[in-house]
């Protein structure tokens, strides 16, 4: 990552309102809000809610928590939160 000095970039005025803040140190600004959620990307997020849907789906048409942990290969407290998850 390339550093600017900041009074080559921004404005006299917001460069004093932030120099209120901080001093002398490095100061890292993010790029606007355009990360991904946990798995958006690999398709995890999509297959997990997927996955539990039909967990709940099973569960309603009467499957117990024990089938359905052993199916799936999870804890039936991970089933029993999946199922009773609002």
């Amino acid at each position: 990552m390339k550093y600017r000095n900041a009074s080559d970039i921004l404005p006299d005025k917001l460069l004093r309102e932030v120099q209120q803040y901080i001093r002398g140190e490095a100061l890292y600004i993010p790029a606007e809000n355009d990360r991904r959620q946990w798995g958006e990307a690999s398709g995890a997020r999509r297959y997990y809610a997927e996955r539990n849907a039909e967990i709940r789906r099973e569960y309603g048409l009467g499957k117990g928590l024990d089938d359905l942990a052993d199916a799936y290969g999870l804890s039936v407290d991970t089933i029993r939160k999946i199922v009773f998850k609002s």
